[in-house]
C-alpha cells in the first residue's frame, strides 16, 4: 500500500483547475468586445503553447524525441479534439441560447462514462454512475434557470426553431469532442509525462484554431492592449492552470471521474459572478449547484478508493 503522505493531491489540484477555469467566461466576455470567439480560442491555445515552449524545448526535448510513434499520434489527436471542442462549443453560442449550449455541452461526462469501459477498460462504479446522474440533473436545472429571465422561461419548441438546431448540434459536437479529448488524454497520460503531452496537444489545437480563424476571415491583430491582456489571462488561467490540472489528474484517476469534476465549473463561476459582478443566483441555480456538488462528491468516492488502494 502506498504511504498516505506520498499520495498525489488529486482533489486539491482538480479544485485549483476548476477555480482557474471559472474565470474563463469573464475573460471571454471582456475579450469579445474586439475579437471573435474563434480568434479568442486560437489566441488562448497559441499563447499557452508559446509559454510552454521554453520548458518543453530545454527540459523535455529528449523525452519528446523518444516518444513512441503511437503516443505522438494520440497526443496530436487529443489536440484535434480540444480544438473541435472549443471551436464548436463557442460557435454554438452564435446560434442557440447560452442555456441550451451549456446544458448540451455538459453531457461530456455521460459520454465519457459510456465510452470508458469500452475504450479504456475502466468500469464505472455504482457511486460514480449515481454521481454522474445527480450532477447531470443539477446541470439541467442550472440550464433551465439560465433560460428563465424577466420575460419568462424559454419554450421547449424554441430549441428546434430556426438556427437554434444548428447551435444545439454544435454544442453536442463540442460535448463529443470534449469526451474524446478526455479519453485520449487518459490513454496517453498512462505512459507519457505531463509536459510533453500538453505541449503537443495544445500546439496542435492552436494550429487548427489559427487555420480556422483564417478561413473565418476575422482579424487576428489590431486589438487594444487591454484585449491582449484578457487573451493572455485566458491562456494562463483557463488553459495552462485549469486544463493542465485536468491533464495531470488523468495520470492518476479514471477519465470519468475527471470529467465529472468539470461540472463544478458552473457552480464556481456563479460564486465568482456573485463576488465580482454582483450577480445574485436564482433559487433554481442554487438547487442545481447543490445537486452538482452532491453528485461530484458521490462520484469521486471511486477516486478516493482507488488512491487509497494504490
Amino acid at each position: 500500500m502506498q504511504n498516505p503522505a506520498s499520495r498525489p493531491p488529486v482533489g486539491a489540484v482538480l479544485a485549483l483547475g476548476v477555480l482557474a477555469a471559472s474565470f474563463s467566461s469573464i475573460f471571454i466576455r471582456l475579450a469579445q468586445s474586439e475579437a471573435s470567439s474563434l480568434v479568442i480560442s486560437a489566441y488562448r491555445l497559441a499563447l499557452a503553447t508559446l509559454l510552454l515552449s521554453p520548458i518543453l524545448l530545454f527540459r523535455y526535448r529528449g523525452e519528446v524525441r523518444s516518444l513512441a510513434r503511437n503516443d505522438s499520434r494520440l497526443s496530436l489527436v487529443a489536440g484535434l479534439f480540444l480544438a473541435l471542442h472549443l471551436g464548436t462549443w463557442i460557435t454554438s453560442l452564435e446560434y442557440t441560447s447560452v442555456a441550451s449550449s451549456v446544458v448540451l455541452v455538459q453531457t461530456t461526462p455521460l459520454m465519457v462514462a459510456a465510452l470508458s469501459p469500452l475504450l479504456l477498460g475502466e468500469p464505472i462504479s455504482r457511486y460514480l454512475m449515481i454521481g454522474l446522474l445527480i450532477a447531470a440533473l443539477g446541470s439541467l436545472i442550472v440550464g433551465i434557470s439560465d433560460a428563465c429571465g424577466a420575460e419568462g422561461c424559454l419554450q421547449l419548441d424554441e430549441l428546434f426553431r430556426g438556427t437554434a438546431v444548428r447551435g444545439d448540434l454544435l454544442a453536442l459536437a463540442g460535448a463529443a469532442a470534449g469526451a474524446g479529448y478526455v479519453i485520449v488524454g487518459r490513454r496517453v497520460r498512462r505512459s507519457v509525462s505531463l509536459v510533453p503531452y500538453i505541449g503537443i496537444a495544445y500546439g496542435a489545437a492552436a494550429l487548427v484554431l489559427l487555420i480556422a480563424s483564417l478561413f473565418e476571415g476575422a482579424p487576428l491583430f489590431g486589438f487594444t492592449p487591454t484585449t491582449y491582456l484578457w487573451l493572455l489571462m485566458l491562456a494562463v488561467f483557463p488553459q495552462l492552470v485549469a486544463h493542465t490540472s485536468y491533464n495531470w489528474a488523468l495520470g492518476y484517476v479514471a477519465a470519468a471521474v475527471v470529467s465529472l469534476v468539470l461540472l463544478v465549473e458552473p457552480v464556481a463561476s456563479g460564486v465568482l459572478a456573485l463576488l465580482i459582478l454582483d450577480e445574485t443566483p436564482t433559487t433554481l441555480r442554487l438547487v442545481g449547484g447543490v445537486l452538482i456538488l452532491i453528485g461530484v462528491g458521490l462520484g469521486t468516492l471511486q477516486a478516493k478508493s482507488a488512491l487509497s488502494e494504490s
